[in-house]
């Protein structure tokens, strides 16, 4: 048996994250007083002549930065939470982005690290005093962080490779103090969503970061999306090794991360990464029945023959949330196929605009189809300008803009996580690819709007979208699909 101490890294001042509750609360409380004074600031920029939508743009940009600076000096819950909020990013000119850039960088690359001391006590809490039997080897040098946690290499007793997460120390009561703070601060989604429900989606969202502190679960999570792509030709989950408290063991997968397919891969070779990466999203919740629902490029390793690696089942939610089916029928089909009336009835349908308020309709029919112009062309680019276009749409801080008048079911909160951050990884890769085909294999709502697309259009059907259909019982779908 071989246990290696390698002693404090260079740079590190502290074996534990900052978890002083005084501190944590005054930065996080202080955030709604700041865009309380940029408000009344913009009330006297008004009165020497500029106009409302600059006025709105300037407050916006301001309190997201301040956002994004706040959550990268703590951990846990806030740090999750900005990497939920990095699509922000894309709303921006590439030369207004920057401070964004650089407080999202700052973010994802300050973690904390656990000296060898803590690292052993965190261990023996989750496994037992006598931890170090079950390894011949454990190196206490950090191979990877996260952001309630970091990842450690090993072998296992039997000779096996084993990556091992532990938790950091103190981080549960600070996160679930943030949780607190965040629900009061909550007010601030109004710089994104001013007709947004903001109280049940803040909880929706605050459940969600909150479940990913429970390692039990994540462990029988991934217990069972590793049991139904084992031997899969295109993705290879690591089988869970030992759980318990707050130590997760895992196998250890050998590959080359995703981050760095960014930063130097072929355009082949990334548009190839981000077609798996949509096609492990799209059919997780089809072959599993819980929806992956964390989709950074941190999670994926390409391996040597080829294959997708997916780590990190913290985030995953049950599959299909309720009424999907018809939401994608109705919203997908009136957008598709051009009926602006009915994606009114499907909007007040499904909980996005609240009853009695107006929607205007035109430039969010235009939205959507710009947003869906991925299943209008056998191949489609997802690149970061596309992306960017897409965002700015509906971000822009406008009167008039019908994003505005909206709000956002709290059931598809975890969804629509998945949705912005896949979305987000396949434009930094700039995916091209059969994306429409891709989606309808997994979606069959999808596929019969298509199927009826083509028909009114004129355009064959793709074989692979009818094949699907054909094999789709008649009551899994709706026969009036959009």
């Amino acid at each position: 048996m071989t246990v290696r101490w390698t002693g404090r890294r260079p740079g590190s001042t502290t074996g534990t994250p900052p978890v002083r509750r005084a501190v944590r609360t005054a930065k996080l409380a202080g955030l709604p007083v700041a865009f309380a004074g940029r408000q009344a600031a913009g009330i006297g920029k008004r009165a020497r002549g500029r106009t409302a939508a600059e006025i709105d743009l300037d407050i916006q940009m301001r309190t997201a930065q301040h956002i994004f600076e706040v959550l990268g000096e703590l951990k846990g819950c806030a740090a999750k939470l900005g990497q939920l909020l990095s699509i922000f990013e894309l709303a921006l000119p590439h030369g207004a982005a920057e401070p964004y850039r650089h407080a999202l960088t700052r973010l994802q690359e300050a973690a904390p690290i656990m000296l060898p001391a803590t690292v052993r006590d965190a261990m023996a809490a989750g496994l037992g005093n006598d931890w170090h039997d079950n390894f011949r080897a454990f190196d206490d040098k950090r191979a990877a962080g996260a952001s309630i946690g970091q990842v450690h290499r090993g072998i296992w007793r039997d000779g096996r490779p084993v990556a091992v997460k532990v938790m950091y120390p103190g981080v549960r009561a600070s996160v679930l103090d943030d949780l607190d703070q965040l629900r009061r601060v909550s007010v601030l989604a109004s710089v994104f969503f001013p007709a947004a429900d903001v109280k049940p989606i803040t909880e929706a969202v605050c459940s969600g970061i909150a479940a990913e502190l429970d390692y039990a679960t994540e462990a029988d999570t991934q217990r069972r999306f590793a049991a139904t792509y084992a031997d899969d030709p295109d993705f290879v989950v690591p089988r869970v090794t030992a759980q318990r408290g707050d130590v997760i063991v895992t196998e250890w997968l050998t590959g080359t991360p995703v981050s760095r397919i960014l930063d130097s891969g072929a355009p082949e070779e990334r548009s190839r990464v981000g077609m798996l990466i949509a096609r492990f999203v799209l059919s997780s919740g089809v072959r599993t029945g819980w929806a992956y629902c964390d989709p950074h490029p941190g999670n994926f390793r390409v391996l040597p023959d080829g294959r997708l690696g997916v780590v990190d089942f913290g985030a995953c939610a049950p599959w299909p949330p309720a009424d999907f089916g018809d939401l994608v029928t109705d919203v997908v089909g009136a957008t598709v196929n051009g009926l602006p009336h009915q994606l009114e009835i499907a909007f007040r349908r499904h909980g996005f605009a609240a009853a009695g308020r107006p929607i205007e309709l035109e430039p969010l029919a235009e939205a959507l189809r710009m947003v869906l112009e991925p299943l209008m062309t056998p191949t489609f680019r997802i690149d970061a300008d596309w992306l960017r276009r897409q965002v700015r749409r509906f971000m822009e801080p406008r009167l008039s803009n019908a994003n505005r008048q909206l709000t956002a079911p709290p059931a598809l909160v975890p969804f629509g996580r998945a949705v912005l951050t896949l979305m987000g990884v396949a434009a930094q890769l700039g995916t091209e690819g059969p994306i429409r085909t891709e989606i309808a294999r997994w979606v069959p709502e999808v596929a019969a709007v298509l199927e009826r697309y083509d028909a009114c259009h004129a355009n064959p059907t793709d074989l692979g979208i009818a094949r699907h259909l054909r094999s789709v019982p008649a009551t899994g779908r709706r026969s009036e699909a959009g």
